[in-house]
């Protein structure tokens, strides 16, 4: 099977519809930690700072387009390097396919690929971690699958409706041990 074709580009103050549908999709907030809406002013205000350098922001985060045949490219998700910190040479990594008919179909292998190359051969990253809950069984595989491991448990680390729940905390140290 070949690869999706689908590239990453910056945020656009047009995605703000995007970025409010995907923020407050409930279904997601168990693995976002979030708790509440997004407002479109909390969003605005976001976007206006998304120009900033990754130096200066401390993140990024980049919307993952699928490119079509002689048709307009169609936003699907997003990626984020968080918690960005040069003098360690490491960032938290995030992914989400917040278009749920688009899951399944290895955009977010191909756009977490992308993410972690521009990381380790742009920013010269030593390492990149994830936190993922123990439930979430396609994310697992999908950062195992690019050479994560699970490196912690975090017990009892989300409070559910179901009860507590586990979360790994996953590492790739080192561009030699990516899986492509």
């Amino acid at each position: 099977m070949s690869k999706p074709v689908i590239f990453l580009r910056a945020l656009e103050p047009e995605d703000i519809d995007l970025l409010f549908k995907w923020e407050n999709d409930e279904s997601v907030w168990k693995v976002s930690n979030t708790l509440v809406p997004f407002s479109k002013h909390i969003l605005r205000k976001y976007l206006e700072n998304a120009h900033l350098d990754i130096f200066e922001a401390k993140q990024l985060r980049l919307v993952i387009d699928v490119a079509e045949k002689e048709a307009k490219p169609r936003s699907i998700g997003a990626v984020d390097l968080f918690e960005f910190d040069p003098f360690h040479n490491r960032a938290g990594i995030g992914i989400l396919i917040g278009e749920t008919g688009e899951r399944k179909k290895g955009y977010a292998s191909a756009a977490l690929e992308k993410m972690i190359e521009y990381a380790f051969d742009t920013l010269h990253l030593h390492q990149l971690f994830c936190n993922i809950r123990e439930d979430n069984d396609a994310s697992l595989k999908l950062f195992e699958s690019k050479g994560f491991i699970k490196t912690g448990e975090k017990k009892d680390w989300l409070k559910t409706k179901e009860g507590y729940k586990n979360v790994f905390f996953m590492q790739v140290i080192n561009k030699k041990d990516i899986i492509f």
